[in-house]
């Protein structure tokens, strides 16, 4: 990840390789939801928790395509919500993804942090927006995990219209139409992480970076729902250490 972290803030993205599941799930899966052996997701998230050196256990979601984002002091297991968001240090955000994009935010001061889990229906939602609303901090700094890319995804119109009936959210309405190209027979390929970029940026202060692997397009790195069906699920994690000289 090529991410200007202010000091205290970690972050880390997992691809499909390195871990325990078997075919179809090969091999490092981290969902409990996908119709993998239980045991080896338990132990891909033990054995990812102890390389990453993690603080403690991430705050696994239910995710669910909604626009609900959560506090961490909310959490308990398998709460259904699609972001999670704290202020406190030795607390580990996380989002999962195999097309959705796992989406990274954390404040320029260092003091607040969230990973959100977008795909289309969340983003017609407004998941992004109920994220930066848990910002008390102005400018921030954004990373867009792996997602299905422009090229590999292929949607009907009901979806683009959903995603453009309100263009003020957007930085740039004209971006984000152009961020639904037509292909013929109300069939469209779809930019996914355009559209989350230009909803970030509507809000001032918003630096983006990442957004440039496709995970349709790259089966040996990227788990890909709509490309195998029964796959298995990356992890997007940001946390504070629970030791920091950042000042508030």
């Amino acid at each position: 990840m090529q991410w200007p972290l202010p000091q205290g803030v970690n972050a880390a993205i997992t691809l499909r390789g390195g871990g325990c599941s078997r075919a179809p799930y090969h091999s490092a899966n981290f969902a409990s939801h996908v119709g993998d052996d239980p045991a080896a997701v338990a132990r891909n998230r033990t054995v990812l928790q102890q390389q990453l050196a993690l603080p403690a256990a991430p705050l696994w979601l239910n995710q669910v395509h909604s626009d609900r984002v959560v506090d961490a002091s909310e959490w308990q297991p398998q709460l259904s919500a699609d972001g999670i968001v704290t202020r406190s240090r030795g607390q580990v955000c996380v989002a999962m993804g195999a097309d959705c994009l796992p989406l990274l935010l954390c404040d320029s001061a260092g003091s607040q942090v969230a990973a959100v889990h977008v795909g289309w229906r969340g983003l017609a939602a407004g998941v992004v927006e109920s994220a930066l609303a848990h910002f008390r901090q102005p400018a921030l700094l954004a990373y867009l995990g792996p997602a299905i890319g422009a090229a590999s995804f292929e949607v009907g119109g009901e979806v683009c219209r959903a995603l453009l009936a309100q263009p003020w959210r957007y930085h740039c309405a004209e971006q984000a139409a152009a961020a639904c190209n037509p292909i013929g027979g109300d069939k469209y390929r779809l930019d996914l992480a355009k559209l989350v970029e230009l909803r970030l940026l509507k809000r001032t202060a918003v630096t983006v970076f990442g957004g440039c692997v496709d995970t349709y397009a790259e089966p040996q790195r990227c788990f890909s729902y709509r490309r195998d069906g029964v796959t298995g699920r990356h992890a997007a994690l940001i946390w504070m250490s629970a030791a920091s000289t950042v000042e508030k």
